[in-house]
């Protein structure tokens, strides 16, 4: 085998594999990566406001809708609402958070 090209081995090895039933990734396990990666992308710039999400048909939650309908600027409204947000912190470590209002991407994880 040590002569073999590195994608022939790769795939003699996954040949040999015994796949077990492809199960869904745990909520937490979603609720993490998104907000590790909506994170990331606050790190690279702004984020696009609320009321620009809003115009182009995205689903708001409950307090990001408070956030949209108050009278500040658009830099307010381009932060990340959800890294204070008590739904982000239950779903990164509840299976089943008891979180259930519309538009809350958290909540969309667990139904999934």
């Amino acid at each position: 085998m040590a002569n073999l090209p590195e994608e022939q081995f790769m795939e003699s090895i996954a040949a040999q594999v015994e796949l077990q039933d492809a199960r869904p990734a745990p909520a937490s396990l979603k609720a993490r990566i998104y907000s590790g990666l909506v994170l990331r992308q606050g790190e690279s710039g702004p984020l696009a406001s609320l009321t620009a999400s809003r115009e182009r048909g995205q689903r708001l939650c409950i307090f990001e809708q408070l956030v949209q309908i108050v009278p500040v600027g658009e830099t307010v409204k381009s932060l990340n609402i959800c890294r204070v947000c008590h739904a982000r912190v239950l779903a990164e470590h509840f299976e089943t958070p008891p979180i259930y209002w519309t538009g809350c991407p958290y909540v969309e994880f667990k139904k999934s």
